[in-house]
């Protein structure tokens, strides 16, 4: 027999040889089961091919910008919009990234106290005029004391957060001060695909049970609202503190401008069963790196899908751009945010470079790409409530782009400026011809982020029907 007759098959399906009838007849009954199963999975398939046919192709956006331009922020925002009650069953996972935000504010803080009272200038943003190291006084020295055990909260919370190989390691420091140096001052990183909510969720807890307070165990001795609510006279009196305020200024630390602060509501977030509100999340800072999709689904009043959305959050690190652009070729929007509000700040991975011109640079290499030259093209120019207080405040536009030249220093003039400049770059390097739609937006504002968030669903959804061929 030739060895392309054998069947190779044949040895491995054939019943055994010495099989009874007994047994014949289970193998035959598991056989029957099994096609029936598959049988049932093959209908299934069919039912949802069919049914994708019937319902109208997803909107597909891309979210970009650099890290703390506003993407998850507005990514949170389309949530609310296609279901208002969307937070309703994250709220105890959102919590303890609000209680993660507390003390990340508390950490950054000690740290600008002991690098303003001991070496004031190994900053380089330390100011030069500041060469005397900051007395701490008594009462001062007393409130860091009191505070330090909340970093052991920080790294409860990190290890919850982090992979189990990550959490492992962690928890292999050796000692409190080890964690400390290592990560001071230095924000929590989850990839976008893991699903971290779920690991601050009561076990046994139902998916919408936050409302029955099923979520958390109030009475753990161990959880971190605990000790925050112990410790919330002394975060008060450390907010308040002259010395805070200087050191952080002697850093170049602008600690309420920057994404989850909420020393400013002590009071609300430190409280006994405290639940965060849609505000609070949508404030909330979690950093993430990779590429996530999220899928979003409009319905009408009788719960049938008028139109899905699925949104592709990029992680902002700049180190991740290069690699994106092909695999989003057959996206009908890019809503893109530049954070106008950083024109006086640097990258925290590349401190030599503006992050204004980071977020133009990005901007010009996405008008470039033939790969997105036929996608629409939405343009948030975001954190205008923190620009406005800047140039209020007396801080110069044109100290830092010279190309400002000796235009009023006020929000009208500089955010003008600033969307002729991007609409600019597009008119000069888009290899075709086309129009952008340009937004001045403070995406953690709810309200006026939703009106301009429907509006955009409204154009993108007529433009997609164009597309299709459904209307003219």
């Amino acid at each position: 027999m030739r060895a392309s007759d054998v069947d190779p098959f044949a040895a491995v399906l054939a019943p055994p040889e010495d099989e009874t009838a007994e047994e014949r007849q289970s193998r035959m009954q598991r056989e029957r089961e099994a096609k029936q199963a598959s049988d049932e999975i093959d209908e299934q398939l069919s039912k949802e091919r069919q049914l994708a046919k019937r319902q109208p192709k997803p909107v597909k956006i891309l979210l970009l910008g650099q890290s703390e331009s506003g993407k998850s922020t507005t990514l949170k925002n389309f949530q609310l919009m296609c279901e208002p009650k969307a937070f309703r069953a994250e709220r105890a996972s959102w919590r303890a990234i609000v209680q993660l935000n507390v003390i990340r504010s508390v950490r950054i803080i000690l740290d600008a106290l002991t690098a303003s009272s001991s070496a004031p200038e190994s900053s380089p943003r330390s100011s030069s005029s500041s060469r005397d190291s900051l007395r701490l006084d008594s009462d001062l020295l007393a409130l860091r004391m009191r505070l330090i055990p909340l970093l052991e909260v920080h790294e409860a919370l990190a290890r919850r957060l982090a992979a189990p190989s990550d959490a492992a390691s962690t928890s292999r420091s050796a000692g409190l001060s080890t964690i400390f140096r290592r990560r001071l001052g230095k924000e929590i990183t989850v990839n976008s695909n893991v699903a971290w909510k779920a690991a601050f969720m009561r076990d046994g807890a139902e998916r919408d049970s936050f409302a029955t307070d099923d979520a958390v165990d109030w009475d753990d001795p161990e959880d971190p609202g605990v000790m925050l609510y112990e410790r919330a006279d002394d975060l008060r009196r450390l907010w308040a503190h002259p010395t805070v305020h200087a050191a952080l200024e002697r850093q170049g630390i602008r600690l309420q401008e920057s994404g989850g602060f909420f020393l400013d509501e002590i009071d609300i977030v430190t409280c006994q069963k405290y639940v965060p509100t849609d505000d609070h999340i949508l404030r909330a800072r979690l950093r993430t790196l990779g590429v996530a999709e999220h899928r979003m689904r409009l319905t009408d009043r009788n719960g049938n899908i008028t139109r899905e959305f699925r949104i592709f959050d990029v992680g902002g690190h700049s180190s991740l751009r290069a690699k994106w652009a092909p695999y989003f070729d057959d996206m009908n929007c890019i809503i893109f945010l530049a954070p106008i509000s950083a024109f006086d700040q640097q990258l925290e991975e590349e401190p030599e470079i503006s992050r204004l011109a980071d977020s133009v640079a990005l901007w010009t290499s996405i008008i470039k790409n033939k790969v997105l030259q036929d996608t629409n093209l939405i343009l948030f120019l975001n954190k205008i409530d923190i620009l406005q207080a800047k140039l209020s405040s007396g801080i110069r536009f044109s100290d830092y782009v010279t190309s400002y030249g000796r235009r009023p220093n006020d929000f009208d003039s500089a955010s003008r400026y600033m969307r002729k400049q991007f609409a600019a770059i597009l008119k000069d390097s888009s290899p075709v011809p086309r129009t952008f739609y340009c937004h001045l937006t403070n995406v953690v504002d709810m309200k006026s982020t939703q009106y301009v968030l429907v509006g955009i669903k409204d154009m993108l959804m007529q433009t997609h029907l164009k597309q299709s061929g459904l209307i003219i």
